[in-house]
């Protein structure tokens, strides 16, 4: 006889979720569903009918975690919009910027997930080594963004200064001096993941990866034309209804029904499909990395740090103090749909903006990392013990409040302004 378990709200993680695991008589899940308890946001209906130069500073308030990730894709998408060709150093120091924060949360993780993995006599020395991680990464974010919490240097245009010689050096030998710990602590996560005793194919699922590129973010390599949100009372609903036994079916439709009411991220589907987007992901498309699971998880996310280093190290010694940083642009639109995608720490970021020849911005939407895996992690968890499900959620490093993104008519009953389909 099956029964439902739920985990309300899941731990370690940024933001609320809540875990609901249908499971049979040996506690094995047969079908899970994740989905975010998080206040509905608002940002993106906030940035319409401002300024352009409005966006970036708002929609970097939606995550104190990843400031920088949508920092980025916001004014990517704005340059876009407004076609915008940025100066070859703007880029670069952008790509910099985003390295040193993918390292600096990566290591964050460590610190979330070390109780997990790391023996006690360890577990001292392992935050201190994520401390010293996570200063020399937040150091390079600072000098090149202006902040590393909201960074004010990341322009529509462009960068709002490059940096001097000095400080170039000075992020070559932090950065460089740093592998050498790097190195160490990569191999020593790797090691204490290894040894963990998870079920063989824990968090394996059948679900594409989506990355776009190994260091950055390219609009060439994703399709909006691919791209749907379902509103969650539709996908949670319509997901669980082909079930043989009509008792089982019902109770299933019961829950699935209540999730759909209470969830506040729309799913976005990609060939009418949910996807896996991260550093997984990423290391699969870019570094052939071909293990699946919760495991593959942890070791890709690791790797990446040392990834995002040695692509610092290459960009800092490209970088001319002497060039033109900003673009010079109006901010007179054409209605063109601008599109910014940047590879976030938790995976592909996407942003859009539509610019009104006055100069307003009439139409802005996010679809972030978290959006994409919430339905592939539910999959995920299904297959293996019940108990093991929020090890699968953890392995994501999901961040609740940058996917709550949900319009509703009603602040009481919560009723949502629509329940189609919706196509970018």
């Amino acid at each position: 006889m099956s029964k439902t378990i739920t985990i309300s709200p899941t731990s370690r993680q940024e933001g609320h979720a809540t875990l609901s695991l249908e499971v049979d008589d040996e506690g094995i899940v047969t079908s899970g569903r994740y989905y975010s308890i998080t206040p509905v946001r608002g940002i993106e209906k906030m940035v319409v009918g401002k300024r352009p130069e409005s966006a970036p500073v708002l929609v970097q308030r939606i995550c104190g975690v990843c400031p920088v990730t949508h920092t980025l894709a916001s004014v990517e998408a704005i340059d876009d919009s407004l076609k915008i060709d940025v100066p070859k150093t703007g880029q670069m120091l952008r790509e910099i910027c985003l390295n040193a924060h993918m390292i600096n949360s990566h290591a964050i993780h460590h610190f979330l997930v070390a109780p997990d993995f790391v023996p006690e006599d360890d577990y001292r020395q392992t935050v201190k080594n994520v401390s010293e991680i996570r200063k020399q990464a937040q150091y390079v974010e600072d000098v090149i963004g202006g902040e590393g919490i909201h960074p004010s240097d990341i322009r529509i245009g462009g960068m709002a200064h490059n940096i001097t010689k000095n400080t170039k050096n000075k992020i070559k030998t932090r950065i460089s001096g740093l592998m050498g710990l790097l190195e160490k602590h990569v191999e020593q996560m790797a090691g204490y993941i290894e040894a963990k005793d998870f079920p063989e194919n824990l968090g394996v699922h059948a679900q594409p990866v989506l990355a776009t590129s190994n260091t950055y973010g390219s609009r060439q390599n994703i399709s909006l034309q691919s791209i749907q949100e379902i509103m969650p009372n539709s996908w949670y609903s319509d997901k669980y209804t082909a079930q043989e036994d009509e008792e089982y079916a019902d109770e299933t439709m019961k829950t699935a029904k209540r999730i759909g009411k209470t969830a506040c991220s729309q799913i976005p589907l990609y060939d009418s499909t949910p996807v896996e987007t991260g550093p997984r992901a990423r290391a699969n498309k870019y570094r052939r990395f071909k293990d699946k699971g919760a495991k593959a998880q942890h070791l890709a996310r690791a790797q990446e740090m040392i990834n995002s280093a040695e692509r610092i190290i290459e960009l800092v010694d490209k970088i001319d103090p002497s060039a033109q940083t900003m673009a010079k642009y109006t901010i007179e639109g054409t209605n063109r749909l601008g599109v910014g995608v940047i590879e976030g720490p938790r995976g592909t970021n996407l942003h859009t903006a539509r610019i009104s020849p006055e100069g307003f911005i009439t139409e802005y939407n996010c679809i972030v990392p978290t959006t994409w895996n919430i339905p592939t992690m539910g999959m995920a968890t299904e297959g293996t013990h019940y108990k093991y499900a929020p090890d699968v959620i953890r392995a994501y490093d999901p961040c609740l409040s940058c996917a709550t993104h949900m319009v509703v008519v009603d602040d009481e009953s919560k009723e949502v302004l629509k329940d189609d389909m919706v196509q970018l």
